[in-house]
């Protein structure tokens, strides 16, 4: 039987972060995934990319990530979001010394890295691919029993498996969830206008257009919102027809385009978890809540899962407390729960909102946008929610250690 402080269980980019934050501070972690580990980093596997908040890439920095992924991100330094190609935008463009907003990287880039910092990470030790072919929880441990033969026994088991998370489904935790009527066909374009490291949020009745800035500089990944029962007509059109569509909803103020990636789509769907904690256990990113990606900040939430979930762990456990001790979980619970449920909600309502069809609508939110724009203190609220600096931040995303 091999022991850990706290077993994670799922790979992926919450996952893999949490893991390697909590054995930087000398947490002993085991995480298990059953996908093959060169499939998830294959040039095709995921042609995705991640907005990631100032404050999350803080955190990548304190723990070791950001090295690996020195000159692949593009910086976004402006964000510009519209009611259609309409006037009154509101145009973000914060001053010199706050710094950029975020930085958008490939999925591949970020998943690479993770991989690269862990192999050098001690106390962590992954499992992959390899899978819990039974979780026994109880009042004074974890058990894990693995499809490998190994047995994992551990004070805290952690659900980072996604969406569907069969963990949180064997816990009883019911969640608040629904499909959107729309499907996101995702990626990438080159252009002959320099993007200016510009992100374009472009609200169309039947979903938003984005435009996130890549590298180099005239390429920019797609995000393109589409009811669901006109994606599969759309994504069968050729490329030329394709990119004819694009330009309509871009305006034509990159100049000419053409795909500089493989087209893909996903359905979209929110769902909240009504707790994020049971006995011994505790969720993080899509186990926890999803999203609609309409501002880039479901990966981001996920981070701070991870940045608050580490913070209260490795303060309890320099106190002398077990990591799945009930009251660490009820300081988690406390400080996460309400957090993602804001966010979630607000995520939710401006979907609904500028979905609504009509002019007398379109009129009214390019009022609301304009409003924002000329009130300096309102604006500066949000470019503050785009950076991730709201709220009680955990210290991992400011960047410094626990």
């Amino acid at each position: 039987m091999q022991r850990f402080d706290v077993v994670i269980l799922g790979a992926g980019l919450v996952g893999l972060t949490l893991g390697i934050a909590l054995s930087r501070h000398g947490v002993r972690t085991a995480v298990i995934d059953p996908a093959e580990p060169l499939s998830q980093t294959a040039p095709g596997f995921d042609g995705r990319v991640s907005a990631i908040s100032s404050t999350s890439y803080a955190m990548l920095s304190a723990i070791g990530v950001a090295d690996h992924l020195a000159g692949k991100g593009c910086p976004i330094d402006r964000i510009w979001v519209s009611d259609g190609l309409e006037p009154g935008a509101l145009d973000f463009v914060p001053d010199a010394e706050d710094g950029v907003m975020g930085t958008m990287f490939p999925n591949r880039d970020l998943r690479l890295a993770l991989a690269e910092t862990a192999k050098g990470a001690d106390n962590l030790t992954i499992f992959q691919p390899d899978r819990a072919t039974h979780v026994d929880r109880t009042a004074d441990c974890v058990t894990l029993t693995l499809a490998s033969g190994a047995t994992l026994h551990g004070a805290l088991l952690v659900a980072a498996e996604g969406r569907n998370s069969p963990t949180r489904e064997a816990a009883g935790i019911r969640t608040t969830k629904w499909q959107y009527k729309h499907t996101a066909m995702v990626t990438a374009i080159d252009h002959d206008v320099p993007h200016a490291n510009t992100a374009y949020e472009i609200f169309y009745v039947g979903g938003p257009f984005a435009l996130l800035p890549m590298q180099p500089g005239t390429r920019s990944a797609v995000v393109w919102t589409v009811p669901t029962d006109q994606a599969p007509a759309m994504l069968k059109l050729s490329e030329r027809a394709w990119l004819a569509e694009a330009q309509k909803r871009i305006g034509g103020f990159l100049g000419e385009i053409s795909l500089a990636g493989p087209r893909s789509s996903y359905p979209l769907g929110f769902h909240h978890a009504a707790r994020i904690t049971d006995t011994r256990l505790a969720l993080v990113g899509d186990s926890a809540h999803a999203i609609h990606p309409i501002a880039g900040q479901g990966l981001n939430l996920g981070f701070r899962d991870a940045a608050a979930l580490v913070e209260v762990l490795v303060d309890g456990m320099r106190l002398g407390l077990d990591p799945g001790d009930a009251q660490l979980l009820a300081r988690y619970q406390r400080w996460r729960g309400l957090d993602s449920m804001m966010t979630s909600v607000a995520m939710d309502g401006l979907v609904r909102l500028f979905d609504v069809p009509g002019k007398l609508p379109s009129l009214v939110r390019r009022a609301g946008l304009a409003a924002v724009q000329r009130t300096t203190p309102l604006k500066n609220r949000f470019m503050a929610e785009a950076r991730g600096q709201s709220g009680a931040l955990p210290r991992l995303l400011t960047g410094e250690m626990v």
